[in-house]
């Protein structure tokens, strides 16, 4: 079974979430179905992260128990996990959006006995963007310059963080002229502190070297270094 076959099963089977309004298909597996046919070649993460609003949190909730082939982990209960006999699956991360926050500082946990959630600051730079239908499977994703932003302002080192920069890399190749206006202008309503980390994390982007089964930051350099030039013009 392909890692795409993986996805797109996994997806499946938390399909009833995903049919609740507002909720987005997030992180490092957006630019793996933005290839086409969501190919689903640059495997960066093992796992696939839900951005749930704080606002449809019940709504959520109660449509839990229609998913069966995954099961809250015991040590986190907002990762799922696939049940044994659906080992074919990937992890699901449910995490939070609060539109009313966007410093990572702010980051709060929201407390729930069946689902709580990690509240990230930065998902607030999440906007519905188009829905993929595949195989009679409707996937919402963000806009890809929200996603790449909230990216860009966060301040993680490591491995991590180099495959979060990755993920922007994924994404720029997908962008249109528009979605990268529509960064700038998001860019720029940004605290100076913000602005600064996102510079700061495309200078690194700029210097990452290739990795297996990756997006190729070097094939991208001269587009990295351009949004950058862009992003430092008052």
């Amino acid at each position: 079974m392909t890692f795409r076959d993986r996805l797109l099963a996994t997806l499946r089977a938390v399909e009833p979430v995903l049919q609740v309004p507002g909720v987005l298909v997030a992180g490092s597996e957006v630019p793996n179905l933005l290839e086409a046919n969501a190919a689903a070649t640059l495997v960066v993460s093992q796992d696939v992260d839900l951005a749930i609003p704080v606002a449809v949190h019940e709504e959520v909730k109660a449509r839990l128990d229609r998913i069966t082939q995954l099961v809250p982990s015991a040590d986190e209960p907002s990762v799922w996990v696939p049940r044994d006999e659906t080992s074919n699956l990937i992890e699901v991360n449910f995490i939070g959006i609060d539109p009313s926050i966007i410093e990572p500082l702010d980051t709060y946990e929201k407390p729930d006995h069946r689902l709580p959630l990690m509240v990230f600051g930065p998902l607030s730079l999440l906007m519905p963007g188009r829905a993929l239908e595949i195989d009679g499977l409707r996937i919402p994703l963000p806009q890809p310059a929200g996603l790449a932003l909230e990216k860009l302002v966060s301040d993680r080192t490591g491995e991590k963080g180099d495959r979060d920069l990755l993920v922007v890399i994924g994404l720029l190749v997908s962008m249109s002229p528009g979605d990268v206006d529509q960064l700038e202008r998001s860019y720029r309503a940004l605290p100076a502190e913000l602005r600064h980390q996102v510079r700061s994390n495309l200078s690194i982007l700029s210097l990452l070297d290739a990795r297996p089964g990756m997006p190729d930051p070097r094939s991208q350099r001269g587009t990295v270094d351009a949004l950058l030039r862009r992003l430092e013009t008052p």
